[in-house]
């Protein structure tokens, strides 16, 4: 029997959902861009796109599909102000109230387009599943057009 050990580079390569999610690449291919800009481009924040230029598949399942990523979103807030909170008790010698409240307030301020983006794409790919044989089949058919 071969023991498997827990591996970090492992758990970001293609076909697994953090290499989509870190990587903003298509759930369905891993190739083709999530995101039409980068988080911070205001202009664009969290927009994707609406089909994967790779394999073509709808990044939407259904109108009003990205409203379940609030919930993505909330949580990520929560984990962020947590873990401030906890690095505050732990660096800071007896912060005041304010520090306390304005603090993780400035840097969840400072987060939110990224966490935008972040829980699209972590919604999209909790309902959207890599199909590495469709992405061949893919390139095989666009091989035989040319």
């Amino acid at each position: 029997n071969k023991i498997h050990y827990f591996r970090t580079k492992d758990m970001l390569k293609k076909g697994t959902k953090l290499y989509s999610i870190f990587k903003g690449k298509c759930p369905y291919c891993h190739q083709g861009k999530f995101f039409v800009s980068k988080a911070y481009n205001l202009k664009h924040c969290g927009q994707n796109y609406e089909k994967c230029s790779s394999c073509n598949q709808s990044f939407s399942k259904e109108p009003g599909f990205y409203y379940g990523a609030m919930y993505v979103s909330y949580g990520l807030g929560i984990a962020v102000f947590v873990a401030i909170f906890i690095l505050m008790k732990l660096l800071m010698n007896d912060p005041s109230a304010m520090t306390y409240f304005l603090l993780p307030f400035s840097i969840l301020i400072l987060l939110a387009p990224y966490m935008y983006a972040l829980s699209k794409i972590i919604w999209a790919n909790m309902f959207m599943h890599y199909k590495k044989q469709k992405n061949n089949i893919n390139k095989t058919i666009k091989t035989k057009q040319t």
